[in-house]
């Protein structure tokens, strides 16, 4: 045996099978050298072939077409993924971490796209009415286009702030178009219904007295301008520490802001909202939705900033409380 052995370690290999080996040897290294993205897709090939199985498993457990493993095995470099029967891509789709982005989940990318196209579209359907009906008529009827361009705006930047500044809260609710549904709706609804019916039908009509209606409906534009920008200006700056719903557990990031805008209103975004609303019916001329609008404003809010500073004082304690006392909101009887 030792003779043997002795023979085999003279042997000298061929060139052949040197050059299988330095293959081989090279193969070795490369694949050491495998970029992350092929791994996990080679896992997810993994799991994929595996749900395809399971999938076709009959009632008592026998494999009725099981998976040839020719196709699922693929070499590292290869895109392409199996074809999955219907039973397993509903149950890839059920467990997979990327179902909040399907269509029809909280974050879907399809919903937030077909979203975003239509505030576009009403942008600039609002925009283009509201240039062009102020350049070509003398109609009072371009309130109505502005109120579109503003509202779009609106619902646009609520969505973009919170996807820019609070990434992980970020969701189809964004854009606040059901938020308060129906009141909301209702409430938009109306005022869009009162600036037709009275421009339309009383063209040349004043309520405001002294004749200042073009002051107050400058007054409007102006507040509606003032309006988003504190309150974009405020979602940005509390970043993670803003949400459109009172959070009644604190979480890590929250944290007190009170310098910036802060430092001068205590709920800016609730103040930018509230004489938003109140300018969009200045600018539009409504009287009865004005007085509305400001009625249920006001109540929202001062129920809303009552409830949500229970938790703000449970969470920051004295910081909270002197903070309060140092500013306000500058929304009407609202301390």
């Amino acid at each position: 045996m030792a003779r043997t052995a002795l023979s085999l370690e003279g042997v000298k290999a061929s060139p052949k099978a040197q050059e299988n080996s330095a293959e081989k040897s090279y193969s070795l290294r490369t694949s050491g050298r495998e970029n992350g993205s092929s791994r996990n897709r080679r896992r997810s090939i993994a799991h994929l072939a595996l749900l395809d199985t399971q999938a076709i498993r009959s009632p008592h457990g026998a494999i009725n077409h099981p998976t040839p493993l020719s196709s699922i095995l693929l070499l590292p470099e290869t895109d392409t993924l199996p074809t999955l029967s219907p039973a397993a891509q509903t149950q890839f789709e059920a467990y997979s971490p990327d179902k909040p982005y399907f269509p029809g989940q909280a974050k879907s990318l399809a919903g937030i796209a077909l979203r975003a196209f239509c505030l576009g579209i009403a942008l600039a359907v609002g925009a283009i009415g509201t240039i062009t009906i102020l350049l070509v008529t003398s109609s009072p009827l371009w309130r109505l286009p502005f109120f579109l361009a503003a509202l779009a705006t609106f619902h646009f930047l609520e969505f973009w702030t919170t996807a820019a500044y609070n990434t992980r809260e970020a969701d189809v609710s964004s854009f606040l178009l059901t938020a308060n549904w129906p009141a909301y709706a209702i409430a938009h609804t109306a005022a869009a219904v009162e600036c037709l019916l009275t421009n339309a039908l009383f063209p040349g009509r004043s309520w405001a007295p002294f004749h200042t209606g073009t002051l107050l409906m400058l007054l409007g534009v102006f507040l509606v301008v003032v309006g988003q920008v504190v309150r974009s200006a405020a979602m940005v700056q509390a970043g993670p520490s803003f949400n459109h719903i009172v959070q009644q557990t604190q979480k890590r990031e929250h944290i007190l802001v009170t310098t910036g805008i802060y430092g001068t209103l205590r709920h800016p975004s609730y103040f930018g909202f509230f004489w938003w609303g109140l300018g969009t019916q200045l600018a539009m001329g409504n009287l009865v939705c004005f007085v509305a609008y400001a009625a249920v404003l006001w109540r929202f809010f001062s129920t809303r900033i009552m409830h949500e500073e229970l938790f703000l004082v449970k969470f920051f304690g004295e910081e909270y409380v002197d903070y309060r006392k140092k500013t306000g909101t500058k929304i009407p009887f609202v301390p």
